[in-house]
């Protein structure tokens, strides 16, 4: 099965910081504050190092909001969307706007990934946060793709179409930087389940929460 909701959080941000160094000097996330109508919401976006198991990797770049889609004109709030084309979703690799976005996939650093999103955190821009929300509280996560995890893996039943994470924010021109992200696990090919392709099927997965 999927995952349990799906949507988009439209707010402003707030700050943005890193996680706190864990007793060996390691940290997984940046934290993005977004100010939305219910209260301020932590958005959790996964900066794991190519030198984890499940490194992330990443692409910015820009695209208009007629490309981006219906959810670009969404007011402020939380956005349950359908897991399908025409509701907003997005899909690395369905939706023509991320699949033509440009750049390829780049790998690094945890400070690496750190420092290609946080250029785009600009304090009381608009941002459009894509993921899940949190069981408790309020916030995001799983702001990275969620399909093609590997056969074996405990994100295997996650996996579907139409459901990855994003962090985007407006440009003064109306225009939106993006950055995406997935894990070095998982598969660029997807069948209509979100499962890697059987030719792409491998054992691995990510060790750590996203």
């Amino acid at each position: 099965m999927p995952l349990d909701r799906y949507g988009v959080l439209v707010g402003t941000v707030r700050r943005h910081f890193r996680d706190r160094p864990d007793t060996q000097g390691r940290w997984f996330h940046v934290n993005i504050e977004v100010s939305a109508p219910l209260g301020v919401h932590r958005c959790a976006v996964d900066v794991d190092s190519k030198q984890s198991a499940t490194g992330v990797r990443w692409r910015t770049f820009t695209i208009s909001p007629g490309a981006l889609g219906p959810a670009a004109h969404l007011a402020a709030g939380f956005h349950e969307l359908a897991r399908d084309r025409d509701s907003g979703a997005l899909d690395y690799y369905r939706h023509p706007a991320l699949v033509e976005g440009g750049g390829s996939w780049v790998s690094g650093t945890n400070l690496d990934a750190a420092r290609a999103l946080e250029p785009l955190l600009t304090p009381g821009r608009r941002v459009l946060i894509f993921g899940e929300p949190f069981d408790e509280g309020l916030g995001v996560h799983n702001i990275h793709q969620n399909q093609g995890d590997p056969y074996g893996s405990q994100w295997w039943d996650e996996n579907g179409i139409w459901q990855d994470g994003a962090t985007l924010t407006e440009r003064p021109d109306g225009g939106f930087d993006v950055f995406v992200s997935r894990f070095s696990t998982q598969s660029d090919r997807t069948d209509e389940e979100g499962h890697p392709v059987p030719s792409d099927l491998r054992p691995a997965g990510r060790s750590l929460p996203g």
